[in-house]
């Protein structure tokens, strides 16, 4: 029976649309760079971004525009005489005593913030594809152990059946044998499910809705004996290199710039003009070509820029709050992040290999007596091996994880480990 059911499970995972060879966790990681919709949200943010940054920047940019003007007038004799005019200007921002490199500045810290929100999509992405190969892994070892349960369990109720006709046991012990082999039916079934949903979660994730990978290769991970430095030497680096701090403290600086933009609209501002015209009607005092300064000094606005600083000020205490609570919610998630890499390497290792160890003697013991025809729970003991090197392999995962979020914390790099933790 166990054969039939790895047949058919082998020819449903051949049904499902998969790359020829088999994935490994660097391809899938390189998928990060495919346009993915968190990564596209991203990348149009920094976009408008910049482009607010260049609307800030060609505030001081030459202009040449045409100025007509069609027109009738009336002469002291009566008659109506055309007064057209038409004119060529040229003009060019000199000062404007703050605006605009207020206003530019604000923009180039708004970029800053949207590069790093960016950077800390594509690594969040990258997390997420880790964490959805696992899965699929996880998701394989798991149906396997939960098959090899369901086939030991059917033939114990299968035999039971015999032995209930010629009397050797009750019917509420076959009723019980059926119901443990329909309780483990449930959770194999479960498990079949999960080979499917773990690999669409991990397509898209990947970009690749359309292409579930079949089979996946084990990862080396090198890196999970990597030291971790202790967490008073991590913190202020963390603090220092966060993309997501980063982001926030170039909003309060944006927000500065855009509050000094706005108070420098009560200065003056001073432009180069040349203008050239022509005249349907001639005049002493007009000129076919003039140059000069044009100068503008605001004498009385209203509430206007108050209103606009107001709003401004109010949105930057809101921005220095978030920025204040993401410092202690990142040094609770920095302490966590140590303590399960600890607890991880110190002790979920050492737990998931002693069971591996029990178990593969446990195991030999099982074959030794199952050769003797002492007893029959042969299976069982397979499938309880594969349960533990489930568990160790589950813990690897983990701890893959756990350096991955914490190298995320960190702004894409570790400190040198002094005093690290083995």
């Amino acid at each position: 029976m166990t054969r039939t059911i790895w047949l058919v499970l082998l020819g449903w995972l051949f049904s499902i649309p998969a790359a020829a060879e088999r994935l490994t966790l660097e391809e899938a990681l390189a998928s990060v760079a495919t346009a993915h919709p968190d990564q596209r949200m991203a990348e149009s943010d920094l976009a408008l971004a910049r482009a607010d940054r260049d609307q800030a920047a060609s505030r001081q940019d030459f202009s040449l525009f045409l100025d007509g003007t069609l027109r009738a007038g009336r002469r002291p004799d009566g008659d109506w005489k055309p007064d057209n005019i038409g004119r060529v200007v040229a003009r060019k921002p000199l000062f404007d005593f703050g605006r605009s490199s207020q206003a530019i500045e604000a923009a180039d810290q708004q970029v800053a913030a949207r590069q790093a929100l960016l950077f800390s999509a594509s690594t969040l992405r990258r997390i997420d594809i880790m964490a959805r190969y696992f899965d699929v892994l996880l998701a394989d070892m798991q149906y396997a152990a939960h098959n090899e349960f369901m086939a030991v369990a059917y033939v114990s109720w299968d035999n039971a059946k015999i032995r209930f006709e010629v009397g050797q046991i009750s019917r509420p012990e076959l009723m019980r044998l059926e119901a443990d082999y329909q309780d483990i039916r449930e959770q194999r079934n479960a498990s079949l499910q999960r080979l499917r949903s773990t690999r669409q979660k991990l397509a898209n994730a990947m970009a690749r809705p359309g292409q579930l990978p079949a089979e996946l290769a084990e990862p080396d991970l090198p890196h999970n004996a990597r030291p971790v430095s202790e967490y008073e030497s991590l913190l202020p680096w963390v603090m220092e290199k966060n993309p997501r701090i980063q982001a926030l403290q170039a909003q309060v600086a944006a927000a500065d710039a855009r509050i000094a933009a706005m108070r420098a609209e009560r200065n003056p501002s001073l432009d180069a003009e040349v203008i050239g015209g022509g005249y349907s009607r001639e005049s002493s005092t007009r000129d076919e070509v003039s140059a000069g300064l044009v100068f503008n000094i605001p004498l009385y606005q209203g509430a206007r820029v108050d209103a606009r600083m107001a709003r401004e000020r109010a949105q930057k205490e809101r921005t220095v709050a978030e920025l204040d609570k993401l410092k202690l919610d990142l040094a609770e998630t920095l302490l966590d992040t140590l303590q399960e890499i600890e607890w991880l390497r110190e002790t979920g290792r050492t737990a998931a290999d002693k069971q591996i160890e029990y178990r593969d003697w446990a195991l030999e013991r099982s074959r030794a007596e199952y050769e003797l025809e002492l007893k029959t729970n042969l299976g069982t003991s397979m499938a309880e091996t594969q349960v533990a090197h489930l568990r160790r392999q589950q813990v690897e995962y983990r701890l893959a994880l756990a350096l991955a979020r914490l190298e995320a914390l960190s702004g894409g790099s570790l400190p040198p480990a002094e005093g690290a933790q083995k």
